[in-house]
C-alpha cells in the first residue's frame, strides 16, 4: 500500500531518512516480491494532478494524501477572504449574533481579518477606503506566494498606481493577468516585545471538514523580526521592520542562528501571563482558539471534503497591543525546514503526531475510518473542535446564543474545580 501517491517531493530539509524511520516503526515500509512501496508527502501542486479530471487518477481505500482538493479555499490569500466574508453574510441572513455589528457596522465578533481588497478587481473600493484615511498603511501580497516574496507597504495612491495603471483607459490592471494581489490594512499598532514585531505561526490538523474535525498542536512558535519597529514612513521599505517570515530574517545582520529568531508558543504564554495576566492572556488565546475554528467553519461548505485527504494547516496570527489576535493568513504547506536545533525536534514531532493521527495505530490506511482517533495517540495535539460532539451536546445552538465565546469541544479542566471535565468552548 501507498500512504502518499503520486510524485515523490520529499519536504525540504528534512532528510528521506528521518520520515522512512518514522514509517517503519509503523511497520508502513515494505518491499514485496516484485514490489516496492513508495510513500510520498504531496506538494500542493502534485495534489492538484491527482484530484484533476484530466489525469483520472483514482485513489484506493489505502491510499491517503496531505491535502484536500481545493485546500486554496483557505490558503490563497484573496480567497480565504472572499470565503470568510459569505461567511459572516450568511451568518447575518440567519439572524446569528456572532454576525452582530456595531454603531459604525463593524462586525463585532467576526472582525478578525484585517480590510481587505482583492487588486485589480477591487481597485476602485480600495480607492474609496483608503480616501477615508489617507495617513493609512497598506501592504501588498500576492495571492499564490510564500516566505515574504513579492510583498511591500505603501502608504500614498501614487505608489500603487505607479505599481501598475493603464494611462489609456484610466482602469487598473494587474502587471500579470496571472497573478492577483490583495491589498490590506497594514496592523501599524503590532505588540512589541523587546521592541519587535512578532506574529505566530500555530499547527492544525483537520482531519474531515463535513463534520468538521480539528486539532490545535500546542508547540506553535513566535517568529521576530531582527530589527526594532517602528511606524514611521521612512522605514516602508524595511522588511527587517515589518515581515516576520524567516526566509527574509535569516538574510539581516542581526539574525541569531541559534535560538532564530523564535519563541516557543509556552514562553509567549509565561511572558504575558506575567505582564498582563492570566487571565487576559487565557482570553487571549481562547479568542486565537476561535478564529481559527471560525475560520475553518467559513471555508467548509465550499471545500472538497474527499475521504482520502487530511491537511496540516500553518496559521499566521498577529496580536496588536490591545491584545486582539488577528488572522493574517493560513498556509496549505508549512514550512518544515528546520533552521534551529529545537526547530528539528518541533518538526519531526509534528511529522510523527500528524500521522499518528491520520493512521492511527501504525495500521494499513483505511480511508473509510471515521477519523476519530483514540486520544493517546494526539501526541501534541489537542482537539480543538469536533463538530459531531458539539451538536450531540448542543454546543452549535449554545455558540450562536453566546457570541464571543469558545466554539468547540475539547477535553481540559476545569480553571476553578481542577476536576478533570469534558468542557465547550464556543
Amino acid at each position: 500500500f501507498r500512504i502518499m501517491a503520486g510524485k515523490v517531493k520529499w519536504v525540504t530539509d528534512i532528510e528521506k531518512s528521518v520520515l522512512i524511520n518514522n514509517f517503519e516503526k509503523r511497520g508502513w515500509i515494505q518491499v514485496a516480491e516484485n514490489e516496492d512501496w513508495n510513500f510520498y508527502w504531496m506538494s500542493v501542486q502534485t495534489i492538484r494532478n491527482v484530484f484533476s479530471v484530466e489525469t483520472g487518477y483514482r485513489l484506493s481505500d489505502d491510499q491517503i494524501v496531505n491535502h484536500f482538493p481545493n485546500h486554496y479555499e483557505l490558503t490563497r490569500k484573496d480567497l480565504m477572504v472572499k470565503n470568510i466574508k459569505r461567511y459572516r453574510k450568511e451568518l447575518e441572513k440567519e439572524g446569528s449574533p456572532l454576525a452582530e455589528k456595531d454603531e459604525n457596522g463593524k462586525y463585532i465578533y467576526l472582525d478578525f481579518v484585517p480590510v481587505t481588497f482583492m487588486l485589480p478587481a477591487d481597485y476602485n473600493l480600495f480607492v474609496e477606503e483608503f480616501r477615508k484615511n489617507p495617513s493609512s498603511t497598506w501592504i501588498m501580497k500576492p495571492c499564490g506566494k510564500a516566505q515574504g516574496k513579492g510583498i511591500f507597504l505603501i502608504n500614498k495612491l501614487s505608489q500603487i498606481k505607479k505599481w501598475s495603471r493603464d494611462s489609456k483607459t484610466s482602469s487598473f490592471v494587474s502587471q500579470s493577468s496571472k497573478e492577483a494581489y490583495v491589498i490590506s490594512l497594514y496592523i501599524n499598532n503590532p505588540l512589541l516585545i523587546g521592541g519587535k514585531k512578532f506574529d505566530l505561526r500555530l499547527y492544525v490538523l483537520v482531519s474531515t471538514y463535513r463534520p468538521l474535525r480539528c486539532y490545535m498542536y500546542k508547540l506553535g512558535f513566535c517568529r521576530f523580526c531582527t530589527v526594532k519597529y517602528t511606524p514611521s514612513t521612512s522605514e516602508l521599505d524595511n522588511m527587517f521592520v515589518h515581515l516576520t517570515n524567516v526566509a527574509i530574517q535569516k538574510h539581516g545582520d542581526d539574525y541569531n542562528h541559534i535560538h532564530g529568531g523564535k519563541w516557543t508558543v509556552s514562553n509567549l504564554r509565561l511572558y504575558l501571563e506575567s505582564t498582563r495576566g492570566k487571565e487576559v492572556t487565557n482570553k487571549l488565546f481562547d479568542e486565537i482558539h476561535w478564529i481559527i475554528v471560525q475560520s475553518l467553519k467559513a471555508v467548509a461548505p465550499v471545500m472538497n471534503n474527499d475521504k482520502h485527504c487530511f491537511e496540516c494547516y500553518g496559521y499566521d496570527i498577529i496580536i496588536d497591543d490591545k491584545l486582539k489576535p488577528w488572522l493574517i493568513e493560513v498556509n496549505a504547506s508549512p514550512s518544515l525546514t528546520s533552521s534551529t536545533a529545537n526547530d528539528r525536534i518541533l518538526k519531526y514531532n509534528l511529522i510523527n503526531d500528524t500521522l499518528n493521527i491520520a493512521v492511527p495505530n501504525g495500521e494499513i490506511p483505511d480511508c473509510k475510518w471515521n477519523k476519530s482517533p483514540p486520544r493517546e495517540v494526539l501526541g501534541n495535539y489537542e482537539v480543538l473542535y469536533d463538530e459531531e460532539m458539539a451538536q450531540s451536546d448542543g454546543t452549535d445552538r449554545d455558540l450562536r446564543s453566546r457570541p464571543g465565546q469558545p466554539t468547540g469541544v475539547k477535553g481540559s479542566r476545569a480553571r476553578d474545580s481542577g476536576k478533570p471535565v469534558l468542557t465547550t468552548w464556543k
